[in-house]
C-alpha cells in the first residue's frame, strides 16, 4: 500500500507564474535583431543564465552581463521591466495551494537566481509555502536528484509521501525516479482532479 501524501511541492516559472504576454520581449527582439525567444535564451537559458541559477553569479551580475552582451547601455532597466511585464500569477493555482494548507506541507523547488525569495514576496506568494528551495541558494539545478532530496529532508517526508508539480518533462521524470508522485503541469491540466486521484483532500474554495 502506498504512503499517504504529506507534502505538495511546486515549480514557479511555467507553473505558478507564467508568461502570458510576450509583446515586451518581442519588441526588444525586433529592436536588437534577435530571433523570437532570443531574449529569454540570453537571460535565462544561456550559460551565464545557468551560472546565475546555480548561484555562481548574482542576479544583478546576470542582468549587467545581459546588458553588456546586448549593448543595452542605459536601456537595461527598461529592458528588464519589459522582459518581466508579461508574467502573471495563476490565481486559480494560488487558491488551490491555499486549500492544501494546513493539511499538507507546501514547498517550492525552483531553478532560479538569488532573486527568488524577493520575487515570491513581490508577487505575494511567499506566505503560501512552508519551504522554498532555490537552485541558486543550493548550487544545484533540477533535474539533479540532490535538490529534490534537500527539499524532502527539510520537509521531513519520504519521496513517496510527496507530490511534485513542474512543467518541464526532465524535472518531472527526475522526481518520479526518486519515488515522488510527479505531475507534468500544463495550463489546461485539471490539477485539482489529478491531486484528488492521488488521495489529496482540498479544503473549501475561497469565497
Amino acid at each position: 500500500m502506498s504512503e499517504p501524501i504529506r507534502a505538495a511541492i511546486f515549480d514557479i516559472g511555467g507553473v505558478l507564474v507564467r508568461t502570458h504576454d510576450q509583446s515586451g520581449r518581442l519588441a526588444w527582439e525586433r529592436r536588437l535583431g534577435l530571433p523570437p525567444g532570443g531574449a529569454e535564451a540570453t537571460v535565462l537559458n544561456s550559460p551565464m543564465g545557468h551560472r546565475a541559477q546555480r548561484g555562481e553569479i548574482s542576479d544583478a551580475e546576470l542582468w549587467n552581463w545581459a546588458g553588456e552582451v546586448l549593448g543595452l547601455g542605459d536601456d537595461l532597466p527598461q529592458f528588464k521591466i519589459d522582459f518581466w511585464r508579461g508574467d502573471a500569477v495563476d490565481a486559480d493555482l494560488v487558491n488551490l495551494i491555499r486549500r492544501l494548507r494546513p493539511r499538507y506541507r507546501t514547498a517550492v523547488i525552483s531553478n532560479a537566481t538569488d532573486a527568488l525569495l524577493a520575487t515570491l514576496e513581490g508577487y505575494g506568494l511567499l506566505e503560501l509555502f512552508d519551504l522554498v528551495v532555490g537552485s541558486a541558494y543550493e548550487g544545484i539545478m533540477k533535474p539533479t536528484p540532490a535538490i529534490y532530496r534537500i527539499a524532502l529532508d527539510r520537509l521531513g517526508v519520504a519521496a513517496e509521501e510527496s507530490v511534485f508539480v513542474d512543467d518541464a518533462p526532465a524535472n518531472v521524470a527526475a522526481a518520479a525516479a526518486l519515488g515522488m508522485a510527479a505531475i507534468r503541469f500544463t495550463p489546461d491540466l485539471d490539477l485539482e482532479s489529478t491531486l484528488a486521484r492521488l488521495g489529496l483532500t482540498l479544503g473549501s474554495p475561497a469565497s
